[in-house]
């Protein structure tokens, strides 16, 4: 593919996300959890038939996918890729020229899903502690993180996988668009999560990206990786 083709994909992929309907769905699907078309129309506020419309045109650009269950279509994001760059724009789409006064809503703000990975004020916070106490580092080239030594027996003793999935980027710093500031993304970002999941420091919340941190959360975040400082996530 030469450079005309990648420019002419470009403007293809970027009209597609320009049109309102269609970022409202694609940022609805960030959670990653997937939705029939009938949920993404009233998500995107228009009629079945103009949001049919919109997913296939989505699907041809492979900026999300169809999961067939019986007679129910499913939708959710093609891949991380898909995320990641929805995530970056949402940080372009608004820049910063003064301190920074975020204006998400405050479950948001406090704790989210990004894709499958955590994010907001939680997530940059495990996201620099990791760095503190030593757990993760920059790789080589400063574009990824990797496991310490002591990240690597700390990880084990909280029962995650060192190796985690070797056909996806281990762990990087992706931007936080309330926070302007990185959480970790990849494998380690998604293990990280389910872990929190898994052990009760925090709450999905219903038909939310918001994650609820809860009592119990609040303490081991804290004892564990020293993150203080957090409150439990207002209603």
């Amino acid at each position: 593919m030469d450079i005309e083709d990648h420019e002419t994909g470009l403007a293809r992929v970027a009209s597609a996300i320009a049109e309102p309907a269609r970022s409202r769905m694609l940022c609805c699907l960030m959670d990653g959890c997937a939705r029939t078309s009938t949920e993404l129309a009233v998500v995107a506020g228009v009629g079945a038939p103009t949001a049919s419309a919109h997913l296939q045109r989505m699907k041809q650009l492979g900026l999300v996918e169809v999961w067939v269950q019986g007679r129910h279509r499913y939708y959710r994001l093609a891949n991380h890729d898909v995320a990641q760059a929805l995530e970056a724009l949402m940080v372009v789409a608004n820049p910063v020229t003064r301190c920074f006064v975020p204006s998400t809503p405050a479950p948001l703000r406090m704790a989210r899903s990004c894709y499958d990975h955590l994010a907001g004020t939680l997530g940059v916070a495990w996201h620099d502690r990791l760095l503190a106490i030593g757990w993760i580092a920059a790789s080589a080239d400063a574009t990824d993180y990797v496991l310490t030594d002591l990240g690597v027996r700390k990880i084990a003793e909280l029962g995650m996988d060192a190796e985690l999935s070797p056909r996806r980027r281990f762990a990087y710093p992706c931007m936080d668009w309330s926070m302007r500031r990185p959480h970790v993304g990849g494998a380690l970002g998604a293990a990280l999560l389910d872990l929190a999941i898994r052990r009760g420091w925090l709450q999905r919340q219903l038909d939310s990206r918001a994650l609820t941190v809860t009592n119990k959360g609040l303490r081991e975040l804290e004892s564990i990786f020293g993150i203080t400082q957090l409150a439990r996530t207002p209603a």
